[in-house]
């Protein structure tokens, strides 16, 4: 497993809500995100587009990472969407592209950002079969591009499939493989039953030993609960310790460690786990401004 801290928790806002935006910034979420998207009638998109500037300029928004989700770029208000971007005094840090189906949706958005967001990284939403058939050629489409999403709802709607796990685990695991493959992270679907707190921790365990970095939280309850699915305990921690020093100890080579074989690749991974989680209070976020990375 590869834990990162960059986006164990992703939570969501509708724009339209802004009394809603400190109690997201503060929920502890590695990355609070303004919807513009599905959470928002057609009818009031203009004012939430005008709205969501606050999400970046309040107070509050120092203590996350702040990012925005536009609608489709293959739609007019996406557009719109990316052309009120380019004028917010705060940047995002993160563009979460909704509906993405070929390399061509990320380029579209590079160009429109180009030069006025130059800091602003973007995550790509695979919710379609077509998205799901291009997720390689996606994934790779950009520097800019830090991660994929999977869009359980859309993605099993589209194909007729049971919301569930197991009708879903090929798509999860083709999605992981795609991200993984061109080096970025990859984001599972959220667990819409915000009140079961049993059915989200096991999900959770599911998707992160499928090869997930993180998962969406759709309300700030569950965010506790994703930000520990996806950190490593105290016992993998001291293990990884335990293998650093034994790479160590024998120059990097073959080494024994509580009774198994360890190499290279475990002493690699040992090292970026520690280098990640290995303080006793979470590390500073690389960046909390609108330019972040």
């Amino acid at each position: 497993m590869k834990y990162t801290r960059y986006c164990r928790s992703l939570l969501s806002t509708p724009a339209s809500d802004v009394d809603r935006y400190p109690k997201s910034h503060h929920s502890g979420a590695d990355m609070c995100v303004v919807d513009l998207e599905d959470s928002i009638p057609h009818r009031d998109k203009a004012e939430a587009r005008r709205r969501a500037e606050w999400f970046f300029t309040g107070p509050s928004a120092a203590a996350t990472r702040c990012g925005i989700r536009i609608n489709s770029v293959t739609e007019p208000d996406g557009l719109r969407d990316l052309l009120a971007l380019r004028n917010y005094a705060v940047k995002p840090a993160v563009v979460v592209i909704p509906k993405v189906e070929s390399a061509r949706d990320i380029e579209i958005v590079e160009r429109v950002l180009h030069g006025s967001c130059p800091e602003t990284r973007f995550f790509a939403v695979v919710e379609t079969p077509r998205g799901l058939e291009n997720a390689g050629r996606i994934a790779a489409s950009s520097p800019r591009l830090r991660g994929l999403i999977f869009g359980a709802a859309d993605y099993s709607f589209d194909i007729g499939a049971r919301l569930a796990w197991d009708p879903l685990l090929h798509a999860r695991a083709r999605l992981v493989n795609s991200a993984r493959a061109a080096g970025i992270d990859a984001v599972d679907a959220p667990f819409f039953a915000f009140a079961d707190a049993a059915g989200l921790k096991y999900e959770a365990a599911l998707s992160r030993d499928l090869g997930f970095s993180g998962k969406i939280a759709v309300h700030p309850r569950q965010v506790s609960a994703v930000n520990e699915a996806f950190s490593p305990d105290a016992e993998l921690l001291a293990k990884a310790r335990r293998v650093v020093a034994a790479g160590r100890a024998g120059g990097d080579g073959i080494a024994v460690v509580d009774g198994a074989m360890v190499g290279t690749p475990f002493f690699e991974a040992a090292r970026r786990l520690i280098e990640e989680f290995g303080t006793t209070e979470p590390s500073a976020l690389p960046s909390v401004s609108g330019s972040q990375q």
